[in-house]
């Protein structure tokens, strides 16, 4: 593929024949005669040969989304071009003069028009603004670009193309050098907004019947109101007196020569290329290569000559860098070529990317022999690694490493180059056989630099190619280095960010943990981390690692000792200002951790870890809280493991595992966590038979019932308490149906104390809580008088086992079943305010079904008590009658089983009322 007279024949002549406006004084003509000469075979479009139509027939193609998009890189440039000197900006405000034109006057007449509007920004009021902020410059830009869209939107055109031409001179002024980047950005802004304006505006001129063009239109189907506006607006154009702000504009409005010819922007592109060879500034020159790039690929990707042409222009004026004009203007603002020479690196990365783009390895090659044949000029070399692809730098590593040791590096350090070269072997791997050694040339290199901030940004980079490629010796190695050089005179704390971007990619490629923490300077490593915010957001990336990648449950020392310190530089940033949030995010961290700690059958090394995990971590409630539950498991899992053999070394560890419970609960602060692990913990001891344990557990729910608010926070808002606590309850009845009663405390000491507690409890005045819970409790009762209990805990005897069906035990229920039935009585009797007599109705039936599922019907008071709760659920009207129906018809269904033929006259005593 040949590069050399790159463009086409078709295109240099055209570039030879549209010569600069500026010189054509010299023969006579002006800049509008020229365009009106040219005028007539663009729009004359028909006589287009066929060699033309061919090489243009691709003109509707688009960069792909793998192309990166100028305004991703807006930002960085803004950030790290700025400046504290004073800036200065001459602001255009406007000349009123009414220019009023007669409708049908002649081309001639409209263009002199035009012309007198422009010579008014000469005349017109102009106001330099001095000694401006970096952010007061940015704010007058931003109102020339309101200013813009306003002039547009109220129909004054001249004015915003004067705006946009006096923006457009800002960028020859290089005053405050080390800005420039930012001004083109700002700039540019606006010149793309006015580019956008005027497609848009011409676009909308071609609409027929309200149908626009479609995106692949041709110049054919333009009307001529609309080819007369857009060759109107590149007359205006050639008429700008001075060149950059001429360039810029037509430059902008590249693409409306779309609506002119399918040949327009191929032949406009070598121009304007040519154009900016008047431009002695370089920096400014290369600027305005940059911008005819960047338009150039939005609107003919394809046009890779122009492209090419405008790089291979730039390599041609380079030396102009160390001319005397340049150096005499970096003296005098004090500017240092190194730092001048990075004010390149935009436009430059951004010309090779757009010649990169897609193109074949031989384009790539010739690019590297040009910078060879200019000394292998750093700045270059840089911008070829930057822009190309990494598959391409990587498989050419040893090349890149013998052209950045030739660079001279006066201007351009070659520690920035080692830094290009990282970054794309981070992405693309080179051969194996070079991998060493490129590590070698690269550190060799790295490690000689005296400025900390210098080697850190380097050292980053390299970190992530050392543990992609190497092992741990490797790794170890490099991390010693980087100690040795941030830790004097505390380097390291200006360096943060580049320190957690190197832990980040240790841990990425290196997640075996056992691994990880035998090398040897990781950890001093980690002691760099002072910054307390800064050291827990590593110790977060790290147990972030460790919970993803650790697949199985470990007792390694190393790591156990390494995570727990980890945890615990977690878990000691916690204080009064810590949000909620975050102590979540830490405790799960944390969690984690613990869950994957297991010694196997060792239990009482098992249950040591958690009494320490408890000291270290007593301030985060969640962590507490599972190592409750962890302890608990344990216990269940050495009652499974002796499957039964109750030895007094298990007795006592088991007492040790209830007794860890036991204390830690009362530290908690969430009551309804601490009722339901209290009633947990006390289920676990009941089941490994430590019957006083657990009557010690259930005595401390019982006794922590009282305690229970009326609302509490549930996901940051207050919400009414009655919910969870009945649902507590109805789990602590299920459990008491099997837990004995003590021997020295009496008959049902723990259902007579619950009872006492929920009596006493000040329930709400609009709640029926209070009788569901008595409800739930006459369910219990029930369960206790049957001869054998429908559950039990293995090895546990509860009370049908020791009462055996004793009548003073079953009149002892029966008086606590008339107690609780006598409460709920009186409950319904309050209730029969007319306000209230749906919650009587629903409740009198709720206690029915309760009677009807557990009583003893052939008793004939509860018989008249049930036939009167049906009567009051129906008394007044609010009862379903669908529900009485079929609660009727399950009763008679129930009549016909055997020795339940009472429930037959039970159902001649239920009437069903009518509601008419």
């Amino acid at each position: 593929m040949s590069r050399k007279g790159s463009t086409s024949s078709t295109s240099s002549s055209s570039s030879s024949s549209m010569m600069d406006p500026l010189s054509s004084v010299l023969d006579g003509t002006d800049p509008l005669s020229l365009f009106a000469a040219a005028a007539d075979p663009v729009i004359t479009t028909a006589t287009m040969d066929n060699t033309r139509k061919k090489r243009d027939k691709d003109d509707s193609s688009a960069v792909g989304s793998d192309f990166e998009p100028w305004s991703s890189k807006r930002g960085e440039i803004l950030a790290r071009y700025t400046t504290t000197e004073k800036l200065s900006i001459n602001l255009y405000m406007g000349s009123e003069k009414g220019k009023a034109t007669t409708t049908g006057s002649a081309v001639s007449e409209k263009v002199r028009t035009r012309l007198e509007e422009l010579d008014d920004l000469e005349e017109g009021s102009q106001k330099e603004l001095l000694n401006l902020t970096q952010q007061d410059y940015m704010n007058r830009i931003e109102e020339l670009n309101q200013s813009l869209k306003d002039a547009w939107s109220s129909d004054q055109k001249v004015k915003a193309l004067k705006i946009v031409i006096q923006c457009s001179k800002l960028l020859s002024d290089t005053t405050v050098i080390q800005f420039y980047p930012s001004k083109f950005v700002l700039i540019t802004d606006i010149l793309d907004t006015f580019g956008k304006l005027v497609y848009e505006r011409i676009l909308s001129m071609c609409m027929d019947n309200r149908v626009s063009l479609s995106d692949n239109f041709s110049p054919e189907s333009v009307n001529d109101t609309a080819k007369e506006t857009c060759l109107n607006w590149f007359f205006k154009i050639a008429s700008i007196r001075e060149l950059i702000p001429r360039f810029y504009v037509e430059a902008a409005i590249l693409k409306c020569n779309k609506f002119l010819s399918k040949t327009g922007i191929s032949e406009c592109l070598p121009r304007l290329t040519s154009m900016i060879r008047g431009i002695g500034d370089p920096l400014v020159a290369v600027y305005a290569r940059a911008y005819l790039c960047r338009v150039g690929m939005e609107v003919a990707p394809q046009l890779k000559e122009s492209l090419n042409k405008n790089f291979f222009d730039f390599l041609l004026t380079f030396k102009q860098i160390h001319g005397d004009t340049v150096q005499n203007q970096l003296i005098v603002q004090c500017v240092e070529i190194p730092l001048y020479l990075t004010l390149y690196s935009p436009a430059i990365d951004w010309i090779l990317q757009c010649i990169a783009y897609r193109a074949p390895e031989v384009l790539l090659t010739e690019m590297m022999e040009r910078c060879k044949k200019l000394g292998n000029n750093a700045l270059l070399l840089n911008s070829v690694m930057s822009a190309f692809r990494a598959e391409f730098i990587a498989a050419r590593s040893m090349d890149f490493i013998g052209m950045i040791k030739e660079c001279d590096e006066s201007g351009f350090p070659k520690h920035l180059l080692f830094r290009s070269l990282g970054l794309n072997l981070a992405l693309a791997d080179p051969p194996e056989n070079d991998r060493l050694q490129i590590l070698n040339e690269a550190w060799k290199v790295i490690t000689k630099l005296k400025n900390p901030q210098d080697y850190i940004n380097c050292a980053e980079v390299w970190v992530e190619y050392t543990c992609r490629h190497f092992k741990k010796r490797e790794v170890n190695t490099v991390l010693a280095d980087i100690i040795k050089h941030m830790t004097p005179d505390r380097a390291f704390e200006d360096a943060y960010p580049q320190l957690q971007s190197i832990i980040q990619k240790v841990i990425t490629y290196i997640y075996d943990f056992s691994l990880l923490f035998s090398v040897e300077k990781f950890l001093p490593f980690l002691d760099m981390f002072q910054k307390e915010n800064v050291r827990v957001e590593v110790c977060k990336c790290i147990m972030e690692s460790f919970i993803k990648h650790q697949q199985e449950s470990t007792k390694d020392p190393v790591i156990l000792n390494a995570l727990l310190h980890i945890c615990k530089t977690m878990h000691d940033s916690v204080n009064a200002l810590t949000l909620e949030d975050e102590k979540r995010m830490l405790a799960a961290l944390i969690n984690g951790f613990i869950k994957m700690v297991s010694f196997g059958r060792d239990f009482e090394q098992q249950l040591s870890f958690y009494v320490e995990a408890r000291s270290m971590f007593c301030n985060l409630e969640p962590v507490l809280v599972q190592l409750i539950h962890s302890v608990n498991q344990l216990a269940m899992e050495t009652r499974k493991v002796m499957k039964g053999n109750h030895s007094r070394k298990t007795a006592a560890f088991v007492r040790a595992c209830v007794a860890f419970c036991f204390i830690t609960i009362p530290s908690l602060s969430s009551i309804f966590t601490r009722l339901n692990l209290y009633l947990h913990s006390g289920q676990v001891a009941l089941a490994n038979q430590c019957l006083s344990q657990a009557d010690a557990f259930f005595k401390a729910a019982v006794s922590l019932v009282p305690e229970v608010p009326k609302t509490i926070s549930i996901d940051g808002k207050m919400r009414p308490s009655d919910a969870f606590l009945l649902e507590f309850l109805c789990n602590f009845f299920s459990t008491l149906l099997v837990v004995p009663d003590h021997p020295e405390q009496g008959v049902l000491f723990l259902v007579r104390g619950l009872l006492n507690v929920i009596q006493d409890y000040t329930w709400e005045d609009n709640s029926d809580d209070k009788v569901r819970i008595y409800t739930n409790v006459l369910h219990l009762l029930s369960a206790m008088t049957q001869e054998t209990y429908i559950y039990h805990v293995d090895k546990v005897d509860s009370n049908d086992t020791l009462y055996g069906g004793d009548s003073k035990f079953l009149a002892e229920i029966n008086k606590l079943c008339e107690t609780v039935i006598a409460q709920i009585l009186d409950h319904l009797k309050t209730l029969g305010k007319e306000e209230t007599l749906k919650r009587q109705s629903q409740l009198a039936l709720y206690l029915f079904n309760t009677i009807l599922a557990h009583g003893d019907l052939r008793n004939n008071k509860l018989n008249q008590l049930s036939v009167n709760l049906w009567n009051l659920a129906q008394k007044h009207g609010f009862a379903d009658t669908k529900t009485m129906v079929k609660t009727l018809e399950y009763i008679r269904r129930r009549s016909k089983q055997p020795e339940m033929s009472h429930f037959a006259d039970l159902a001649l005593r239920l009437p069903l009322q009518s509601r008419t």
